[in-house]
């Protein structure tokens, strides 16, 4: 019987950490060397980490990737290897070297670039035109990269036809909630319709706004999942596949030999490129059984939220993170989180109260500080607030007391985050949610100071999932029950609501996702039964803020579409949805 042993090494890299990214990959090849793997793969660019962006343009940038992928050669006694790597031949390409015992014995260039929502590979890479197919232990192996396998009659359809039997996918997917079935449903049709075997490995880790949720699999020759990695986590992946069974699937549908005759259209057959021929015959170790743990939402969520708050702030080299708590729900959630990512020594909590802060809202930050263990500092804004007032007394004189006023308090405790985090180098963590980036509910250079927003992409009904999920977690009030049920204040002018300038957040999350997410226009929006004024006035709100949201802050995505990365729009512009 023809068997092949895999290993998908799913390894948390960092852009540019050359040396980090190279001990990782050598690990791993460490550990599936130990366990008898016949071909390992990596995922997309682990040599230079993803997404790499204009470091691209560095030539000094494209020269380390290089030598660090000699090194890697150097290592590579006793199996195959497949690992991403940034090419240069003439122009530079997304690639994946294919390396065995010592020697490079291949490279395949990415054919699909793709260009929308967070992607921008067109600007940076050119296109990739041949599609070989690998023997790697006697057993025919089509590699190609993330995009390429999402095409019906793409890459992975000519290199089955050219005799590939294993199909590997290495691939650097970012995560948004329902990312993974998704995946896995892809895939499982690429598998079954082209009679092939799929390992698909997907990075992990947090970049910027980008995390990784890992999931790697592999899926047999009728699409059903063998094995997975587990979510949010480095894993390594190891699967004996059976190559007999592609064969004999093979024989047994009609639709393989007439496809076959298809070939000849493929614009991208590719030759066959004998790596090893001879498939290995010593004794392997029996494997483990995995089970790795799958959650649903809003758990997902949650471990998403958890890992791109570690890595961005361990991978930007803070070692504490501060935040204002002002009592509410989306402070507390922040909180939570970042404790969960950073422990309870490496989070201060401040409160700062002001004229309007109601004795609840202290009384619940202290409470919430408590229960998560953490430092709490109360810097109290009154003074500042009245130096501010007297200060401006002649220049507002003759004006009645507006939103002017309301802001002089957000940025003063703006100022004071700011302040203690050049003091100490703690990284400020803002807490504004989706619903309010997305209204403009927020004030500039006030609660939307700071160096990283960790539910900038949750909409403020997550907010409440989320919290309450944490709860449960801990079988007990970590988040106090009378910071969820309190109405929403930004406790800037007496008896204050947020229902006061927007519509209810469970009436407003919907509206807001069709406008934003799935670019409805009003007319559409109406006709699912929501009232005019409500939906015009969501939109009006949405678009006037754009100027804010450019000078936000980066947070972490987790929905299909969210601001910056995804949606990209003109700040200067006349065209108006409502």
């Amino acid at each position: 019987m023809r068997r092949l042993r895999i290993g998908l090494a799913q390894i948390n890299t960092t852009v540019g950490d050359f040396a980090g990214n190279i001990q990782k990959i050598v690990e791993a090849i460490a550990e599936a060397r130990s366990l008898g793997v016949d071909l390992i793969i990596f995922s997309e660019l682990a040599i230079c980490g993803y997404p790499p962006e204009d470091l691209l343009l560095k030539p000094q940038f494209i020269e380390e990737n290089l030598r660090s992928l000699d090194k890697i050669v150097a290592g590579s006694s006793g199996l195959t290897i497949v690992v991403g790597f940034v090419d240069a031949k003439g122009d530079i390409y997304n690639a994946a070297a294919v390396i065995h015992d010592g020697k490079l014995a291949g490279v395949y260039h990415k054919i699909y670039l793709p260009n929308y929502g967070v992607f921008d590979e067109n600007r940076y890479f050119q296109a990739g035109s041949e599609c070989p197919v690998y023997i790697i232990g006697g057993v025919g192996v089509g590699i190609n990269i993330c995009e390429d396998i999402w095409y019906e009659a793409g890459p992975a359809t000519a290199q089955a036809y050219s005799g590939a039997e294993v199909i590997v996918n290495i691939s650097a997917s970012p995560y948004h909630f329902g990312r993974r079935n998704l995946m896995e449903r892809m895939l499982g049709t690429r598998a079954s319709d082209n009679v092939a075997i799929v390992a698909h490995n997907n990075l992990v880790g947090g970049q910027d706004e980008l995390v990784f949720d890992g999931s790697s699999m592999v899926l047999d020759e009728k699409g059903q999942l063998m094995v997975r990695g587990k979510q949010f986590e480095e894993d390594l992946v190891v699967a004996d596949v059976d190559v007999e069974a592609v064969f004999r699937t093979r024989l047994h549908d009609p639709r393989w030999r007439k496809g076959a005759l298809l070939l000849e259209e493929q614009r991208w057959r590719g030759a066959k490129i004998v790596v090893s021929e001879v498939p290995a015959v010593a004794a392997k170790p029996p494997l483990p059984l995995r089970q790795p743990q799958v959650r649903s939402l809003p758990g997902e969520v949650y471990d998403a939220l958890l890992l791109g708050t570690l890595d961005y702030v361990g991978k930007n080299r803070f070692e504490k993170v501060v935040i204002g708590l002002s009592g509410g729900i989306d402070s507390s959630l922040v909180a939570a989180i970042a404790v969960d990512a950073l422990g309870c020594s490496n989070v201060v909590g401040v409160a700062m109260p002001s004229r309007y802060s109601s004795t609840a809202s202290v009384s619940d930050a202290e409470l919430l500080a408590h229960n998560l263990g953490i430092r709490l500092l109360t810097i109290p804004i009154e003074k500042a607030f009245q130096s501010y007032l007297q200060m401006l007394d002649k220049a507002f004189e003759g004006t009645e007391p507006n939103v002017a006023e309301e802001n002089i308090q957000a940025r003063i405790r703006g100022n004071i985050l700011m302040a203690l985090s050049n003091k100490f180098g703690w990284l400020v963590l803002t807490t504004g949610n989706k619903s309010e980036t997305a209204t403009g509910y927020t004030t500039l250079y006030g609660d939307m100071a700071g160096g990283f927003a960790v539910i900038k992409d949750v909409p403020k009904t997550l907010v409440y999932e989320l919290t309450r999920y944490r709860n449960s977690l801990a079988g007990l009030e970590l988040i106090p029950s009378t910071i969820i049920d309190k109405q929403p204040s930004a406790e800037l002018k007496p008896d204050q609501r947020d229902t006061d300038t927007l519509l209810p957040y469970d009436r407003l999350d919907p509206v807001l996702t069709a406008y934003v997410e799935e670019d409805k226009s009003v007319e559409q929006i109406i006709a699912m039964g929501f009232d005019r004024e409500v939906v015009e006035r969501a939109a009006e709100l949405v678009d006037k803020s754009e100027y804010k949201r450019r000078q936000a802050p980066p947070g972490i995505k987790i929905t299909p579409r969210a601001f910056g990365r995804d949606r990209r729009l003109p700040i200067t512009n006349w065209f108006k949805g409502w």
